[in-house]
């Protein structure tokens, strides 16, 4: 029913500076029946007015500042979205900039956006914005804040591309989108050459760091109640640090808490059975049947729970490595790497599947590909003993002692590493390094306590390695001081 609104002009309301129009209810528009029986409005004017001239103040208040101003309309700090944190790992891969003069390039660095959204993409459990949700932002300033509630998203990758003649530099960085602050960045400086390759090389070290700083950076972040992820996360934060005993040991028990929280999860299965197996083969572990068994049994889960899992395939290769079936290990490996191009160690594990099995020449472009890709991981250490390895047993002992040395300024921790170095000082005459390298071998680990216990292992179980090592590296130990027995 309409309402008649009766003005009382303007009035002055307690605690508010400016007057205010006030008006007086009525009731129904009046009729000639109603007039005639006296009907009243259903307010009392003097109420109505208090009513209306309350409801205008607070109106007036919530328009006005603190000093009468107009306040201009505010936008809601949060959206509705955005009171949700943002997924673990959930990254946006901004269109690269070309800085360069020639706007011809612009492809070039399109190509680069787009090949690292298909390989972050790859990176298990992450969340990577949509290419063309993406390239909206492409040529507008960023605020990486402001983005990340925008998307939903933890992490932006940034990046651009400069070109001259013909040498081209591309910068990039991970940016955290909930403080702003940078957590990796790197630049690299090429000649152009093969454009494809070169995009290709850059594409796949990217994703590889990538892999590497997200577990990093997530396991940083406090957890009230932390899940079967978050666990997986941290143990994979574990396998970044150099390789050692605690550290071997500290990934296991945390990939075996993810699996007691998720006994279905693939993905934990396949970590704890990489974690266990690499304990083997580096020589870590206290009771290596039993972990390499295991290990055995959680690959064969993980590939059966995710048979398209580059992880899972990786898992298998090293346990079939760990074995001595690196023949039907090696194309584990290289399905994992068709899988995921980045993962690079996938290419160091077939470089030294190749060499156990006798292809010393074939196995170093493997490792080669691998320190590329990932030249700051943390298998550099290992990789750059294996080169040392594959090196002394060619004869070439000058350039073993130069990757060995290599090795231990990354990680001196390495048993297999100072023994080799051993041995190679000694073929060079020098005594007193070969004996202390020897020394460190030997109290890193009781497998060179002899050299008897040097010839069981399953490295020389191919008569052609063998031949290699009987002509260098065992009479290289005997020089340094190993006993025979």
């Amino acid at each position: 029913m309409p309402i008649v609104l009766n003005p009382l002009g303007e009035q002055r309301v307690k605690n508010i500076a400016e007057p205010l129009r006030a008006f007086k209810v009525g009731g129904a528009p009046s009729s000639a029946a109603s007039v005639k029986r006296g009907r009243t409005p259903a307010l009392g004017a003097a109420a109505a007015a208090v009513i209306l001239i309350a409801a205008g103040g607070v109106a007036w208040w919530l328009w006005a500042g603190p000093q009468g101003e107009p306040r201009p309309r505010q936008e809601p700090a949060v959206s509705a979205v955005q009171l949700n944190p943002a997924p673990r790992l959930s990254i946006v891969v901004l269109p690269f900039a070309n800085l360069s003069n020639d706007p011809e390039q612009e492809y070039f660095a399109d190509g680069i956006t787009d090949d690292l959204t298909t390989d972050v993409a790859r990176i298990q459990g992450s969340l990577v914005i949509a290419r063309n949700t993406a390239f909206t932002y492409k040529g507008k300033p960023i605020d990486a804040k402001q983005l990340g509630r925008e998307l939903g998203v933890r992490y932006v990758l940034e990046g651009s591309v400069q070109r001259s003649g013909n040498q081209v530099r591309i910068n990039t960085q991970l940016v955290d989108a909930e403080t702003g602050g940078h957590l990796w960045a790197e630049r690299f400086d090429r000649d152009i050459g093969n454009l494809f390759a070169l995009q290709n090389e850059i594409t796949s070290r990217i994703a590889r760091a990538l892999q590497l700083q997200l577990p990093i950076a997530e396991a940083r972040r406090p957890t009230d109640n932390p899940d079967a992820l978050d666990y997986m996360l941290r143990g994979r934060a574990v396998l970044a640090r150099p390789i050692s005993r605690e550290n071997s040991d500290e990934a296991v028990t945390l990939f075996e808490t993810a699996l007691a929280l998720d006994p279905q999860a693939a993905d934990a299965a396949a970590w704890l059975a990489v974690a266990l197996t690499v304990r083997v083969i580096d020589e870590l572990s206290t009771f290596p049947d039993v972990d390499l068994q295991r290990a055995e049994r959680l690959a064969a889960q993980a590939l059966a729970a995710s048979p398209d899992s580059a992880l899972a395939h990786h898992a298998r290769g090293q346990v079939l490595r760990a074995q001595s079936r690196c023949k039907e290990a090696i194309p584990e490996f290289e399905t994992a790497i068709a899988l995921d191009r980045s993962r690079a160690p996938a290419y160091a594990n077939v470089g030294w599947c190749k060499f156990l099995t006798g292809s010393v020449d074939d196995a170093i472009p493997y490792f080669e590909q691998a320190m590329r890709i990932s030249p700051y991981g943390p298998g550099i250490a290992l990789w750059y003993g294996r080169m040392g390895v594959m090196k002394l047993l060619q004869s070439h002992t000058d350039e073993a002692i130069v990757w060995l040395e290599k090795a231990t300024s990354e990680n001196a921790r390495l048993a297999s590493v100072q023994a080799y170095l051993a041995a190679a000082y000694a073929l060079k005459g020098d005594t007193v390094r070969a004996r202390a390298a020897l020394a460190e071998a030997q109290r890193l680990s009781s497998a060179y306590s002899s050299l008897a216990s040097v010839e069981k292992s399953i490295w020389y179980d191919n008569p052609e390695v063998r031949a290699l090592a009987e002509a260098t590296y065992f009479p290289g130990l005997r020089r340094a001081g190993m006993p025979e027995e």
